[in-house]
């Protein structure tokens, strides 16, 4: 049984919570030790070809993914075979194989790398070096590691943190600093960053300006600004929403700003599969106020193939404000590196 991200986790100053925050802290402090002698033992492998890290500080609800699809873009448009790997979270094959969207399910390869494979090329792999070296034999010209700051596993090219920009209502990405299961951070954001070759901070179509404390937090870290934009209006009429992601309320957020007739929204754990009953339950509550459903992209790819004819897939994308700086960054750090086979070496 999966469960909800507490949202107590990204409170700014830890108002709420503060019993459970208490008690796990000990647990916090396991992991935290456990992830960076993971991180201190690890030698990593160049598998010959530029890898991009696209990673985060926290336990989900960055948008990794859109960034990563963003950068997929970029580099195919600077004439470079970019194609991603990931673990394939959620999905219960273990590869190396290449995501296939006629034949594969959510069930099978994970929620993301379906949602990426519509745009290039896309691996998944338990073993990142195995699923590295399957894409590089296979024409990979550039790797996108989806969810990868804290796998040592491979060579870094660049290695790019997204940050969830969103500090409106008391919230912050980081919460109060505490190590999961205390809090949202996967380690310390101290050494979070200290591998870090840049910070990407994704705001909301509808937020103000980055918070110049977060902001702040970067130091001398190249920092660029994205927003999450919609790929097209939601669907007219009333609608009832939902979804399964680590801040689900951030959807319920972004639907009412675009301007949907939202009358109702339910929440899932994150990757959730939807079951028969939860599907009634949306049915019915579609029902009672005569509505249509919606939901996020990442979302619809994990339904059942029959209901999502009855469902509206609401896309969003990452669009950064200064495409060019970013793009610049990408082309420095992908031009083809030393030639070779697979060897051991540096990398965060």
């Amino acid at each position: 049984m999966k469960l909800s991200t507490p949202r107590w986790w990204y409170e700014r100053h830890g108002r709420h919570g503060r019993v459970a925050r208490t008690l796990l802290r000990p647990v916090s402090w396991l992991w935290a030790a456990a992830t960076a002698r993971r991180l201190a033992r690890a030698v990593p492998v160049d598998v010959g070809v530029p890898v991009i890290s696209i990673g985060n500080l926290t336990v989900g609800g960055s948008g990794k993914t859109p960034v990563a699809r963003e950068v997929l873009r970029l580099l195919r448009q600077q004439g470079l075979e970019a194609q991603a790997l990931s673990r394939g979270y959620g999905g219960r094959l273990e590869g190396p194989l290449r995501v296939d969207p006629s034949i594969h399910e959510a069930a099978d390869v994970g929620d993301e790398p379906l949602m990426l494979a519509g745009d290039a090329p896309v691996w998944i792999a338990r073993d990142r070096v195995a699923g590295a070296l399957a894409a590089v034999a296979a024409g990979a010209g550039a790797l996108v590691l989806d969810d990868a700051h804290q796998n040592p596993a491979l060579t870094k090219t660049l290695s790019l943190i997204v940050v969830d920009g969103e500090t409106r209502e008391n919230e912050w990405p980081f919460g109060d600093g505490s190590v999961f299961p205390s809090g949202p951070m996967r380690e310390p954001l101290a050494a979070g960053l200290s591998r870090g070759d840049a910070v990407v901070v994704l705001l909301p179509a509808d937020a103000p300006e980055a918070d110049p404390e977060l902001l702040a937090l970067f130091g001398t870290l190249p920092t660029f600004i994205a927003r999450l934009e919609p790929a097209g209006p939601p669907p007219s009429g009333p609608q009832v929403g939902f979804a399964g992601i680590a801040k689900p309320w951030k959807v319920e957020r972004a639907l009412k700003a675009a301007g949907c007739d939202l009358v109702d929204f339910a929440p899932f754990p994150d990757h959730a599969a939807y079951s028969p009953r939860d599907l009634a339950f949306l049915a019915d509550r579609a029902a009672v106020f005569d509505a249509g459903l919606v939901t996020t992209e990442k979302d619809w790819v994990r339904l059942p193939s029959d209901w999502r004819t009855r469902i509206a897939s609401w896309p969003v994308v990452a669009r950064f404000e200064d495409e060019a700086a970013f793009a610049e960054l990408l082309s420095q750090r992908s031009s083809p590196v030393g030639g070779g086979g697979p060897r051991s070496g540096g990398g965060g």
